[in-house]
């Protein structure tokens, strides 16, 4: 099964868009993993168990595991998704964009490597730094367009010249290009933050039932029905919205898988009291 194929089974069968963020952070974990030496992998493991029954997808960010050594964690972490909650798909969070031989060895990374099912990329190097993801149909290609953070309007919204000699917004340009130019396989989401509900609308009037991943609910404080009714589709989906630090450190004791839990259910049924 496809990557496109098990998302939207996902959304049906657990009827949630919510993609739960797995950015481990040691300093914040419970004290009772202080003295484990494979702790990342066992509270990652155990927010995954946790949550499973109210997500869509998860997405495990690269760099908050390679950053702690700990890419084994990763490979398990993944495994384990797999295994123990098959049919939920992973969106490797990496960001990647490179000429094309680099941008091959980053896919091998991604998808034999990691083994997983989606990933995300930034298309400012121009196609051919993504063509090896878009060449692979059965994985999902989340291409970077308009971002959460606060910077993003720095190059994001410049004004390029449209064909018919007018301009747009940089971001909109990219959303038109990928849809129309590069969607072949039918395997490309974009990227579009909670952070910005007017972008979304514009973004969903430009490339029609492609998926969206929208980062910035929770922490980074994204409303969730400006989200919903700005970005869904007809049928009430289209979006992968995820919340990281908001469900991984919903507590800080030991009832914190219970507590990850509560968060994701919740998310969950505020997305779903707007769709």
């Amino acid at each position: 099964m496809g990557f496109m194929q098990a998302l939207r089974q996902r959304w049906t069968a657990a009827d949630s868009l919510v993609c739960v963020g797995l950015d481990p952070e040691p300093s914040r974990f419970p004290a009772r993993f202080a003295d484990d030496p494979d702790a990342v992998f066992h509270f990652c493991r155990d927010i995954v168990d946790a949550t499973a029954e109210h997500v869509c997808a998860f997405k495990p960010q690269i760099a908050h595991f390679a950053a702690l050594g700990a890419e084994d964690a990763l490979q398990r972490l993944i495994a384990h998704i797999h295994e123990r909650h098959a049919g939920i798909p992973v969106i490797l969070d990496a960001k990647r964009g490179d000429i094309g031989s680099t941008a091959q060895h980053y896919a091998s990374e991604a998808f034999e490597r990691y083994r997983a099912d989606a990933v995300t990329a930034n298309p400012y190097l121009g196609r051919d730094s993504v063509q090896p993801f878009l060449d692979r149909g059965d994985r999902g290609v989340v291409i970077l367009c308009r971002t959460s953070n606060p910077g993003a309007s720095d190059l994001q919204d410049l004004p390029v010249a449209n064909d018919d000699g007018g301009t747009r917004p940089l971001y909109q340009r990219v959303a038109e290009m990928i849809a129309r130019d590069w969607n072949g396989h039918g395997n490309c989401m974009l990227v579009v933050g909670a952070t910005w509900p007017g972008q979304l609308r514009e973004v969903r009037a430009i490339v029609g039932d492609m998926p969206f991943l929208v980062p910035g609910v929770g922490a980074q404080g994204g409303d969730v029905q400006a989200v919903v009714s700005n970005a869904r589709t007809d049928d009430g989906s289209g979006l992968v919205v995820s919340s990281s630090r908001a469900v991984l450190y919903a507590s800080s004791g030991d009832d914190f898988a219970h507590a990850a839990a509560a968060a994701a259910r919740t998310l969950r049924e505020q997305i779903n009291r707007y769709r």
